[in-house]
């Protein structure tokens, strides 16, 4: 199974994709959730930074406090 990370810029908080970055990390059996939001955050050079982090059923929404940034992270088999 595989993570793919999307990160975008925002505009008015909304995703404006004027630039993409994509990664793809590989999910670790048994991982925790907050095991992968560390992974994905050092992926992103952001640990350490303060995140809201919203977990819908199919993708996780990542923020960094005082950056116009936004990450998604959507599981792929």
């Amino acid at each position: 199974m595989f993570i793919q990370i999307e990160l975008t810029d925002t505009f008015r908080d909304e995703a404006n994709y004027s630039w993409v970055r994509r990664y793809r990390l590989e999910h670790k059996p048994g991982e925790t959730d907050r095991a992968l939001m560390r992974r994905v955050k050092s992926a992103l050079g952001w640990s350490g930074m303060r995140c809201r982090v919203s977990n819908l059923n199919y993708m996780i929404d990542i923020r960094p406090a005082g950056a116009a940034l936004v990450a998604f992270v959507t599981r792929e088999e």
